[in-house]
């Protein structure tokens, strides 16, 4: 594990797979011993915490931040109160040292990452001929109109495998 993980994105439009390949890269990576992270970016309000919980109530009364902590895990939520979403960046540093930082999400980050696509996806429109960042595609159907890599979405060791050359993370034994 580096201070500086290394970090590589799944970007998409809704409905893409982009979820279903995070998941399963992630099993596959922590299978093959590695300790991964996620940051996922989400296009809408969302909320972690249930009404009527304390941790909830502390945020209504007004608190900044509420630190959950129990003993397997715990969460801090942090209230923007309208400041501005954090950065890319700022989020990134809040991660914990770990071997790789995949991302859902953030398809305009200038960060090494592979499209995903489903026929059954809201928009249809490809990512990867305006992004240079994108390096290869994984889709459910062919994919004819591209220089780059492409991979059946569901072969996660293929895609794994491409994940760990793109971003010279080391080979675990």
């Amino acid at each position: 594990m580096t201070d500086k993980p290394r970090i590589f994105g799944i970007a998409g439009w809704k409905n893409s797979g982009k979820t279903g390949l995070a998941v399963r890269l992630v099993e596959e990576f922590t299978r093959r011993g590695y300790r991964i992270s996620t940051i996922k970016h989400a296009h809408h309000d969302f909320d972690i915490d249930k009404v009527g919980a304390d941790s909830f109530r502390h945020r209504q009364a007004g608190a900044h931040e509420v630190a959950i902590v129990s003993g397997t895990r715990f969460a801090i939520m942090h209230e923007l109160r309208g400041a501005p979403e954090p950065s890319f960046e700022e989020i990134l540093s809040r991660i914990a040292p770990c071997d790789l930082v995949l991302i859902e999400g953030y398809k305009r980050e200038p960060v090494p990452k592979i499209e995903a696509r489903r026929l059954e996806a809201n928009k249809r429109e490809p990512l990867a001929p305006t992004d240079p960042w994108i390096k290869a595609i994984a889709a459910d159907h062919g994919v004819t109109e591209t220089d780059l890599p492409v991979f059946d979405l569901d072969d996660t060791a293929a895609i794994a495998d491409f994940i760990i050359a793109v971003t010279g993370l080391p080979q675990h034994t």
